[in-house]
């Protein structure tokens, strides 16, 4: 998969990860302790399971990322 989009933000003392596909209109989301060197352009190797996450009362399709790995 050839990532298109990757933002890091913090969470309290998370910082959250999300990431964009080639090809996929559904957002990649993990969490981890420190700052990642951007994916962007990057291909990688993805694990991952869908989920729902509500936003304003709106429900949104996310895909919770286990394992990443550039590659």
């Amino acid at each position: 998969m050839k990532v298109t989009s990757h933002v890091q933000r913090e969470q309290g003392e998370w910082i959250l990860h999300t990431v964009m596909v080639e090809g996929c209109d559904v957002p990649f989301k993990f969490k981890r302790k420190g700052k990642y060197q951007s994916l962007k352009g990057a291909r990688v190797n993805m694990t991952y399971y869908s989920g729902q996450e509500v936003v304003a009362g709106m429900n949104f399709e996310v895909m919770k990322v286990v394992r990443i790995k550039r590659g």
